[in-house]
C-alpha cells in the first residue's frame, strides 16, 4: 500500500512539469541508477545523474518544438533542424 501511495505522489508531482523538465527528471533518475550500478559507488551515481539529466533535458526540449527533429551529423555533433515533410 505504501509503495502505491509513493508512486501516486511521484506521478502527480511530475504531471505539472513541462516536457523538458520531465525529460531531465527521468534522465537524471535513470542515469543515477545506471551510474550507481555500473560503478558501485555514490560518485558514479552522481555523474550518471548529471549526464542523464542533461541528455533528458535536451531530448525533452526537442519534443516541445513541433516540426523540429533531433539529428546527429557524421562527426557525432547533435543539432536540431526541420523534420522532413511527408507527402
Amino acid at each position: 500500500m505504501k509503495k502505491a501511495l509513493v508512486l501516486m505522489l511521484v506521478g502527480l508531482s511530475v504531471a505539472g512539469c513541462t516536457q523538458t523538465e520531465r525529460g531531465a527528471g527521468i534522465g537524471a533518475a535513470s542515469g543515477a541508477i545506471i551510474g550507481g550500478i555500473a560503478t558501485g559507488n555514490v560518485r558514479g551515481a552522481a555523474v550518471g545523474a548529471a549526464i542523464g539529466g542533461v541528455a533528458g533535458a535536451v531530448i525533452g526540449r526537442v519534443s516541445e518544438q513541433p516540426g523540429q527533429c533531433y539529428y546527429r551529423d557524421r562527426y557525432g555533433n547533435r543539432y536540431i533542424d526541420a523534420c522532413p515533410r511527408s507527402y
